[in-house]
C-alpha cells in the first residue's frame, strides 16, 4: 500500500466515526484510535502503523542497500569492588540544591568563548545568573535563589537536563 493510499484511507476512517479499526494482512498491521464523538478531553487521533518486511526476500533485492553489519559483543567488565559510602558521602544535609526549573540543555557559560557563571568556592546571592538552559531554541538564564557558595556542579556543560534536576549544591553558611 502506498502512503497516498494510507493517507486516504485513514482520512476516510476517520470521517465515517468508526472509534477503533484494525487491519492485518501479511507484511502490514494497522491500528487506528479515534476518541468518541462526545469525548472533548482527548483531541488527538492515535495511528500506529507498523509494517514487517522480511529481511532475507525484499532487503536483499534493493538496490543501493547495504547492510549493516552484524552487531559484535563486549568482552565483560571486571566488577569494582564495592565503595563504602559512609567514608566518601559528606553531611549534605544543610546544603541547598538548585535544580531545573524546566527541560532543556544546560550550559555554564553564556557564550563558547565565555568564562563560566560560577564555578566551585564562588558565592551566588538572590538574582545572580548560575547558568543557562535551552529550551526550544529560547535560552533561559537561570538565577540563583538563595545566596552561599557553590560546593558541587553536578552537570557537565552542554547536556540535557530533565525538570527538578539538581544542577548545583549551595553551602547556605
Amino acid at each position: 500500500m502506498e502512503l497516498k493510499e494510507l493517507q486516504d484511507f485513514i482520512k476516510n476512517i476517520a470521517k465515517s466515526g468508526a472509534t477503533e479499526v484494525k487491519i492485518e494482512t501479511g507484511d502490514l498491521k494497522l491500528t487506528i484510535k479515534t476518541p468518541p464523538k462526545g469525548k472533548a478531553a482527548m483531541t488527538h487521533t492515535e495511528t500506529t502503523v507498523v509494517q514487517q518486511i522480511p529481511m532475507h526476500t525484499q532487503m536483499a533485492t534493493m538496490p543501493g542497500l547495504q547492510m549493516a553489519p552484524t552487531m559484535q559483543t563486549m568482552p565483560p567488565v571486571a566488577p569494582v569492588a564495592p565503595v563504602d559510602t559512609k567514608e566518601n558521602e559528606e553531611d549534605t544535609s544543610n546544603y541547598i540544591e538548585i535544580k531545573a526549573p524546566m527541560v532543556g540543555t544546560f550550559y555554564r557559560k553564556p557564550a563558547p568563548d565565555k568564562p563560566t557563571y560560577v564555578n566551585v568556592g564562588d558565592n551566588v546571592e538572590p538574582g545572580k545568573v548560575v547558568c543557562i538552559i535551552e529550551a526550544m531554541k529560547l535560552f533561559n538564564e537561570i538565577e540563583s535563589e538563595i545566596s552561599g557558595k557553590v560546593v558541587k556542579v553536578f552537570v557537565d556543560d552542554s547536556t540535557p537536563v530533565e525538570f527538578d534536576q539538581p544542577l548545583y549544591l549551595i553551602d547556605p553558611s
